[in-house]
């Protein structure tokens, strides 16, 4: 006769082997349902989260909803109460027996107790310490609205799982609360950023400040080339050489040959400058009515000046016959489609 698992052997073999914890959310989760008559709602689940983390209640809460509780119950372990009613159920809890729900219990707390031996309670953590308490709100709710309210790295959208800001160079590695070092990322990647990074920060300083001697954009202002506006790690110059009126560029100030070239920072500074060239020219001259932007990465493409370089170039009706093809006019022939 073959043998039909219990309650107690489905569960016990689940956090023995089918348990894949990227975090301490489903022991702790299915301890508590254990502890609690195999029923709590998702402020009771966060509330033992909190208990190893001192971080917000709501944030804990969310992460029940849209992490182990999907989790769980994708693998039939537990299923989520009627819509609304944030509530959870652990699948056959009253065909358990008060010494078989302690010896679950038990389990859940040594596979807790052996990943945060494993990670370290202080790193399992240390995201939320990072991305919550230090960047004012204002700059916070900025950063997710020029995401879109995606994960940059992922793609997953604010709706399917909690987002976090993120500095792109650590704080403990000389990185600031300015726009251009800040990036939305999900949790999971956000948590999972260190352990997969591997870049030494430390450089990140000298590589900044690497100016090559006899490049034309290293040094603007030895080249007479006007200097519009700056931020740390970019700047906006004027075109020398114009194609139209309010004709800027913006380069990196690190050197470094093509767009291509760039870290994400730097290409954040460079967005960043871009964006309010647009705004103020667009606010001073009411005949703008489009821009062209581009940049030539290789000499077979144009490139002239071999440090990286983002041309801005305003558009009014009119200053061509025929703009159809825009940017596609590099090939005069392919332009009009």
């Amino acid at each position: 006769m073959d043998h039909v698992k219990t309650t107690f052997d489905r569960l016990q073999s689940f956090i023995d082997s089918g348990m894949s914890m990227s975090h301490i959310y489903q022991p702790v989760m299915l301890a508590y349902l254990l502890e609690h008559q195999g029923e709590a709602s998702a402020e009771d689940i966060a509330e033992s989260i909190l208990l190893h983390d001192d971080s917000q209640l709501r944030y804990y809460r969310d992460i029940v909803k849209k992490m182990p509780g999907q989790v769980l119950a994708k693998h039939g372990v537990i299923e989520k109460g009627p819509k609304g009613s944030n509530r959870f159920f652990l699948r056959g809890y009253d065909e358990l027996s008060p010494s078989e729900r302690k010896r679950l219990q038990l389990q859940c707390e040594i596979r807790l107790a052996e990943y945060v031996e494993k990670r370290g309670k202080a790193a399992i953590f240390a995201h939320r310490d990072h991305s919550r308490d230090e960047i004012p709100g204002s700059l916070r709710y900025d950063t997710l609205k020029a995401a879109e309210f995606r994960c940059q790295l992922c793609g997953i959208p604010a709706s399917d799982k909690a987002l976090e800001v993120d500095h792109i160079i650590p704080v403990n590695h000389g990185g600031t609360n300015v726009p251009h070092n800040l990036q939305a990322l999900c949790y999971s990647c956000n948590a999972m950023k260190r352990d997969r990074d591997d870049t030494d920060f430390r450089q990140w300083p000298e590589q900044y400040a690497h100016r090559q001697p006899d490049c034309l954009f290293c040094d603007p202002a030895g080249n007479q080339i006007e200097v519009l506006a700056e931020n740390e790690l970019a700047l906006l110059l004027k075109d020398n050489f114009p194609v139209s009126q309010g004709h800027c560029l913006a380069i990196p100030k690190r050197h470094a040959e093509t767009y291509f070239d760039l870290n994400p920072a730097e290409l954040n500074g460079i967005n960043h400058l871009l964006r309010d060239q647009r705004e103020a020219l667009m606010a001073e001259d009411a005949n703008i009515t489009g821009f062209n932007m581009g940049t030539n990465a290789g000499a077979s493409a144009g490139q002239s000046v071999f440090h990286a370089h983002v041309h801005l170039i305003p558009r009014r009706d009119g200053d061509q016959e025929n703009p159809r093809g825009g940017v596609r006019k590099v090939f005069p022939d392919k332009a009009d489609y």
